[in-house]
């Protein structure tokens, strides 16, 4: 049974969410302000954090920074704003796997909560345990990476787009295959989140990512990895 940690504030959001995943048969856990959230994720052990951004003491962005900055990797599902393009592009850059807009609907929530922990426990392509490229070390065995002997961190689906680049470097991979092959067939996945994934990914390997080496835009198309 997947054990998810919700953050939020307004008890009546909070007890509907919570009720409809609890039926689905997860174990949830509540809680209703920003420094709440840190202390339980950091203490307890969670499958995926859904994590509102308007929060009492720590703001949604600032829990989501901090737990990537202590190396937790479980998949964090950001609840947004209608309308606040903002909130999903900053929330994606602090480290959000995913993103669900207010106000929505149970069908919605559980297949976002569902395709995260999917994504979250199967790999994204044949294994390769250890790949070193440049200056960079990545060890997906471990889920470790580094650059210049430096630890980077990498959330878990930083990782899937890496592990799915090599396993077709040098091709291009269009914008919808990558979303097909990272985030699933079943989970519409807008170009704004996987612009936002691939320059995170950009500024976190690359020396300089203005002028990348590896991750290649090719304009019109998509992506390609050159080693």
């Amino acid at each position: 049974m997947a054990r998810i940690l919700l953050v939020e504030d307004e008890p009546t959001l909070a007890t509907g969410v919570k009720d409809d995943l609890e039926l689905e048969g997860y174990s949830v856990d509540l809680a209703v302000d920003g420094a709440e959230a840190v202390e339980r994720a950091r203490s307890g052990a969670y499958d995926l954090v859904l994590l509102d951004i308007m929060l009492p003491k720590k703001d949604g962005f600032t829990v989501c920074r901090e737990l990537r900055a202590a190396g937790l990797a479980f998949p964090i599902v950001m609840l947004t704003a209608r309308g606040q393009e903002v909130d999903k592009v900053v929330g994606l850059e602090v480290g959000a796997d995913d993103y669900i807009t207010k106000p929505f609907g149970r069908r919605e929530l559980l297949a976002r909560v569902k395709a995260a922990l999917r994504r979250a426990s199967m790999p994204a392509a044949p294994p390769l345990p250890l790949y070193e490229f440049g200056d960079l070390r990545i060890d997906f065995g471990r889920c470790e990476a580094s650059r210049g002997g430096a630890r980077i961190e990498l959330t878990a689906l930083e990782f899937r787009l890496l592990r799915t680049f090599l396993a077709h470097r040098n091709q291009v991979l269009t914008i919808d295959q990558l979303s097909r092959e990272v985030w699933g067939e079943e989970v519409f996945m807008s170009d704004r989140v996987v612009y936002t994934h691939m320059n995170n990914l950009r500024k976190k390997i690359e020396a300089d990512p203005r002028k990348p080496k590896h991750l290649i835009t090719v304009r019109g198309v998509g992506y390609r990895f050159d080693s």
